[in-house]
């Protein structure tokens, strides 16, 4: 099929970029993220629906646009300290959850009658979930600091490393076709995979450092640079055999350890979510619906095992090493989805050769499935839990040691004063209480907060959160006379004022709020304090001026 005309392909666009932005809108309004709006739209503007949509070269070059500033920034966020900090669970959790998966689904597929390869490509596809997917949710929910987010953005990125061996055995596997030795073929890309990687350290060691500052005197200058060095690194690493994908996240990791990460990472993420539009859109368009209906069985029983088998595979795993079953549960949900780089791989697998369109729309309606049944499970993580917490009782070991590491010690005397979150306005507060000469217990839910402030020997700290009713129900309580919650969140604090309420707390309570909300005034004894930081600041800032006047 010969691609449009200038003119015909501008409109195509344009009517499938309005299309987008509408179905995308309602993919907010339903708090989906927008992979499934954009799949959908191509589907729906695809040949097997509406025929408004064609498969064009210039779509595939935007996709391989978009796919090369994803990995790129995948390797630029690459933050390996953040898997030293939490220790051998995230590697644990990460390569266990990767094993577990694959080895099961590939049975299940076995069982199912498909053959070895697709198989094999569907199995990798369901090991793998969406890092940018529960970053954004985490960070939406406040939790991305929380020890279970920090562990599930812990295994994420050992899946993302394992994402990028993947597609290198790919590459090797799809060149070693015809007369070629598999063994010779695996040799030259470790062969070719050491080049690049001596090319890339010596860019680093000896260009890098200096063309970075100069380039970063314009940030306009700075984005192209680093546009350009991504899909150079991956149109270099095409032309001497791996795959662009992996040029580009090696691209990535050569800039993630620079001063400028952050400042291009933040400016490229629109640039990638956009590229990617054409990415979904197009995967969505070459779907056959009559096939899709044909598969649907076999997407409904896959999905059940990602929704429901993966985080407790990641529970069982978390558990067995000391963890409380919240922490495994709330991180085991952040696997409970295939990722956007299943179905890149399963479309490096369609160009390859190794599995047909089949395979490819049967990986892509578990997404579908599991990228939006997953949010929602993902959103209610906290009133999911309190309905299973009895159920998952035997996951948990007797002795949660990892998370009783983080618990004070029981023999000081108890304290006068409870305060929830150790942030700018909370660690004012126990400061304030400390300094006057009340014992003073302060309790967040970032075990890195907890780490600095345990360096301090005149403070309890505690490692909680404020909406475990069963890690309320174990604090010492009997000593004091106010319990503080410097988190601004009205559900929050209504969770912990009714917990407390539960476990017979009959000491005054103050809670925060950036608003006057009169569910937290419903809530509220007439003993209890509502407070309102900028409200008050302001009050006091006025009375000071006009005290100087």
């Amino acid at each position: 099929m010969t691609d449009p005309g200038t003119g015909e392909l501008f409109t195509e666009f344009a009517v499938m970029l309005a299309i987008a932005a509408g179905v995308g809108l309602l993919a907010v309004r339903l708090r989906q993220p927008l992979i499934v709006a954009f799949i959908a739209v191509g589907v729906l503007l695809g040949p097997s629906a509406m025929g408004l949509v064609e498969h064009s070269h210039a779509m595939d070059l935007l996709a391989e646009f978009g796919i090369a500033l994803l990995l790129f920034v995948v390797g630029l966020r690459l933050d390996l300290n953040l898997i030293r900090t939490m220790g051998p669970v995230a590697l644990a959790t990460g390569l266990g959850q990767i094993t577990f998966t694959a080895t099961l689904v590939f049975l299940i597929c076995q069982l199912l009658g498909m053959s070895l390869v697709p198989s094999l490509y569907v199995a990798a596809a369901m090991s793998f979930s969406s890092t940018i997917i529960i970053v954004k949710l985490l960070s939406d929910k406040r939790e991305i600091d929380a020890l279970h987010g920090r562990i599930a953005i812990g295994f994420l990125i050992v899946q993302d490393i394992m994402v990028v061996i993947t597609m290198i055995v790919i590459t090797a596997l799809g060149a070693a076709t015809g007369d070629t030795y598999l063994l010779r073929e695996v040799g030259m890309v470790v062969v070719k995979g050491a080049g690049l990687l001596v090319l890339v350290a010596l860019l680093m060691r000896f260009a890098l450092p200096y063309v970075l500052p100069q380039v970063a005197r314009s940030t306009e200058l700075l984005v192209l640079f680093a546009i350009a060095f991504a899909v150079g690194l991956a149109a270099f690493s095409d032309w001497i055999g791996f795959s662009k994908e992996v040029g580009a996240f090696i691209g990535g990791v050569a800039l993630a350890s620079t001063r400028y990460r952050e400042a291009i990472g933040s400016r490229l993420v629109s640039v990638r979510d956009f590229l990617l539009l054409f990415f979904f859109i197009s995967l969505g368009a070459q779907l056959d619906l009559d096939m899709l209906g044909m598969q649907a069985n076999t997407a409904l029983l896959l999905s059940a095992f990602v929704l429901i088998g993966n985080p407790l595979i990641v529970l069982s795993i978390m558990c067995a090493m000391g963890f409380r079953r919240r922490t495994g549960f709330l991180s085991g949900l952040a696997v409970a989805q295939i990722s956007e780089f299943s179905l890149i791989l399963a479309a490096l697998g369609l160009s390859i050769g190794h599995i047909g369109q089949d395979t490819v729309g049967l990986i892509t309606l578990v997404a579908l499935i599991t990228i939006g049944t997953s949010t929602y499970m993902i959103l209610y993580s906290h009133q999911l839990f309190e309905r299973l917490s009895t159920v998952l009782k035997p996951f948990e070991r007797k002795d949660p040691f990892q998370e009783r590491r983080l618990e004070p010690d029981t023999n000081q005397p108890g304290p006068e004063v409870v305060i929830f979150g150790l942030g700018r306005y909370g660690s004012r507060v126990a400061d304030g209480f400390h300094e006057s000469g009340w014992r003073v217990l302060a309790v967040d839910f970032d075990p890195m907060v907890i780490r600095q402030w345990r360096q301090r020997d005149d403070l309890q700290i505690l490692y909680g959160d404020a909406e475990d009713p069963e890690f309320l129900a174990t604090l010492p309580m009997q000593d004091a006379r106010w319990i503080i919650s410097s988190i601004p969140d009205v559900r929050i604090n209504l969770t912990l004022i009714g917990s407390l309420r539960a476990e017979g707390y009959q000491g005054r309570l103050a809670v925060t709020s950036h608003f006057t909300a009169p569910e937290l005034d419903a809530a509220l004894q007439q003993q209890d304090v509502l407070l309102l930081p900028y409200r008050d600041a302001a009050i006091q800032t006025v009375q000071r001026l006009i005290a100087e006047d």
